[in-house]
């Protein structure tokens, strides 16, 4: 190691995540849209980002919007203001671009509950099944998987498939458990969860909504079946912002991450937007997303300066895990 910044690059392979100093007069905003026209780069930010990331993206979205983006783009260099599995769809689709996530700490607790040696062993448990993976999943899962979905097009991936076929649906069990409902399967469920989408507290969100009584309740469909069974619409992201923005109602509780707010007020700046209550209580008395929360305006422009962290998939893995992602675009689009 000859210099500084040779050095600060062996720590950020080895810690995960940009330890390199900034100054603290540094504007980031201009840094960054510098950067991203000196490289040809491409911000992807997903709606639970800081409002400062969402606001200098290039697209900002939800996984399935995010995975069609991410398919089509032309940069050279794409930064997923996201977490890991995000990226890594990315590359999967991209394999000759470099990918970038400003932290690769940024998790995700669902993908975290199902492993690819995991669900292998399962699959062998339940011959002639289906294998539906939710997007929040590793490159490892989907390998493992004949099909990919999102919350905006997991009915559509489902009814796609010829109602006498067993299917094992994974990792999610609450977004499962309502896709069963709608569709009238019966889907071996992996037992997993986002715990951002089990903090909600039902009971508060029944005072809540005693004293806002004006108010729709939506949620996202991760959420518990107890959540959900109260809720006036349930949807995905973007589908939860798309209702807030053409309902006729102007008051709403809403059952997601809380960093939808952002891009909702965006859309829909004439509505009132409530958080839906976290069972713990915590500063902004909602429920957030802490892997998300991870990127940072600073680790941005550090990871677009030194094109660093960069996300790999092997191979082989790529290779297996593409088509069930390209089979769920195909779908999608149709």
């Amino acid at each position: 190691m000859n210099t500084e910044l040779d050095k600060a690059k062996l720590e950020l392979k080895e810690v995960g995540y940009l330890k390199i100093e900034t100054p603290s007069t540094i504007d980031f905003v201009a840094e960054i849209k510098k950067l991203k026209k000196e490289k040809n780069a491409v911000i992807l930010a997903h709606y639970y980002q800081e409002p400062e990331i969402q606001d200098i993206a290039d697209y900002v979205g939800d996984s399935l919007g995010l995975s069609q983006v991410a398919a089509t783009v032309e940069a050279d260099i794409i930064v997923f203001a996201g977490v890991h599995f995000m990226a890594e769809t990315a590359k999967i689709l991209n394999p000759n671009k470099k990918v970038l996530l400003p932290d690769l700490n940024a998790g995700c607790s669902l993908a975290e509950s199902c492993s690819a040696e995991d669900l292998a062993a399962f699959k062998l448990k339940h011959p002639g099944h289906v294998v539906v993976t939710y997007v929040n999943a590793s490159a490892g899962v989907k390998a493992h998987s004949d099909l990919v979905c999102t919350s905006s097009n997991a009915k559509k991936i489902i009814d796609s498939i010829p109602k006498d076929q067993p299917i094992i649906f994974a990792p999610d069990k609450n977004l499962g458990a309502y896709i069963n409902k709608e569709t009238g399967r019966d889907m071996i469920l992996w037992d997993g969860a986002c715990v951002v989408h089990e903090a909600f507290s039902l009971d508060k969100l029944v005072e809540l909504h005693l004293e806002h009584p004006d108010a729709k309740i939506i949620a996202h469909p991760e959420s518990e079946a107890h959540i959900l069974k109260v809720a006036d619409y349930i949807g995905s992201t973007s589908g939860m912002i798309n209702f807030v923005k053409t309902d006729n109602s102007k008051k709403y509780i809403v059952g997601t991450e809380a960093g939808i707010l952002h891009k909702m007020k965006q859309e829909a700046p004439d509505k009132e937007l409530i958080p839906a209550p976290a069972k713990e209580d915590n500063t902004c008395a909602c429920s957030e997303c802490g892997y998300m929360k991870m990127n940072t305006m600073q680790k941005l422009y550090l990871c677009m300066k030194h094109e660093l962290p960069e996300v790999t998939v092997d191979e082989d893995v790529r290779k297996k895990a593409l088509i069930p992602i390209e089979r769920m675009l195909e779908i999608s689009a149709k």
